[in-house]
């Protein structure tokens, strides 16, 4: 098992291994179709596993943590390539959250 790692770790070695085994990165709007083909496959485990629909043949070997991490990997794709940092846009977007919904759930009767 490898060690913990931080959001730009994992970029950085998604990054290496495009660079060594993947050849170079796939386009920018592929890599996006590929992260809705991933977040699809993933949604599929969850609707058998927490939804209603039944298990088919073809769902036994799926994994629920291996789509999540799936859907990661493409990511930190798509991030390398539009030179976002994940772990900087991580930080601000978790400072709008808590600005903007300092009291929103706290005082939502529905929870």
């Amino acid at each position: 098992m490898m060690a913990e790692i931080t959001i730009q770790q994992a970029q950085n070695t998604v990054d290496q291994w495009i660079k060594t085994y993947g050849v170079r990165y796939f386009n920018e709007l592929t890599n996006m179709t590929i992260l809705t083909e991933e977040v699809g496959e993933l949604a599929r485990i969850m609707a058998r596993t927490y939804g209603e629909q039944s298990f088919k043949e073809s769902d036994t070997n799926r994994d629920l943590a291996d789509e999540m991490a799936d859907v990661l990997w493409v990511l930190f794709c798509l991030a390398n390539q539009t030179g976002v940092d994940l772990t900087a846009a991580f930080e601000k977007n978790l400072q709008k959250k808590t600005t903007r919904d300092i009291e929103r759930h706290k005082n939502n009767e529905k929870l």
